[in-house]
């Protein structure tokens, strides 16, 4: 079933590629959400429906959570739930840039079992399944096998170089880069460009769920900031920050936290 559940995302992600390269970026209408929850385009919400349409009619038992969506009890109910972001990355598509995501999983009983990320400028598809391998393009991913912190290149946001965040103060010698998609940062983990990514601020669902998939499924671990592994579909879709690295690194990337 996950092969075949895949092969749906894959095909929906291409779908709303073509559906967001419709609109211009720049000049695509845009207004701020409620509560300071940032932007939001013309083009997400008309992915959004793309997708809901798409996906929903093929699998109508299948629970809903997007970004894009108003979230209702329902899903709660459901043993499979589609998780989805419409366009992750929306200040960059808003900025007329080339990094932004689609990003869509399957959680099956609060796991992912599948996940799709498309980079339309990019051209870039990730995809994983559970027990299947991940893939770039087609082309099979490995994670990183570097073991040691000091000297190695992580994604992360400004803030995660704050010494409160460390166990003892002390922030390991790592080089910092920085994507704007969490989606995006988790396929380079995967593809094994990057050797992890670190978020500590509560983090939705749908940025991560997709890309959760990619790396584990690459070989790399991602579990929260506490080294816990990640559940999905939630009461309330957030997960207490995101570690993602290869297999070697990860556990020493928890033990330098400050717990």
């Amino acid at each position: 079933m996950q092969e075949t559940d895949l092969a749906l995302l894959s095909d929906a992600v291409r779908l709303a590629a073509r559906v967001a390269t419709s609109y211009t970026g720049r000049s695509a209408r845009f207004w701020d959400k409620p509560d300071g929850a940032g932007p939001v385009t013309e083009a997400d919400l008309a992915v959004n429906a793309c997708l809901e349409a798409t996906l929903r009619l093929s699998r109508p038992d299948y629970g809903w959570l997007s970004e894009e969506s108003e979230d209702t009890a329902d899903r709660l109910s459901r043993e499979t739930v589609f998780i989805v972001d419409p366009i992750d990355g929306t200040r960059s598509f808003q900025e007329g840039s080339r990094t932004w995501a689609h990003s869509v999983a399957i959680a099956h009983q609060g796991r992912i079992t599948a996940g799709a990320i498309c980079l339309p400028q990019r051209d870039k598809l990730y995809t994983a399944a559970e027990g299947c391998g991940a893939f770039l393009n087609g082309t099979p991913l490995s994670a990183s096998a570097g073991r040691e912190i000091t000297g190695c290149e992580l994604l992360a946001a400004r803030p995660t170089t704050d010494p409160d965040h460390w166990h003892e103060g002390v922030v390991p010698g790592f080089r910092r880069a920085y994507r704007p998609s969490l989606a995006y940062r988790l396929g380079l983990v995967g593809e094994g460009r990057f050797d992890g990514m670190l978020t500590f601020r509560p983090t939705w669902e749908w940025d991560i769920a997709a890309g959760a998939i990619i790396v584990a499924e690459a070989g790399g671990i991602c579990s929260d900031k506490s080294g816990a592994a990640l559940r999905f579909n939630n009461e309330k879709p957030l997960l207490n920050g995101v570690v993602a690295a290869g297999r070697d690194m990860h556990p020493g990337l928890i033990t330098a936290l400050r717990r």
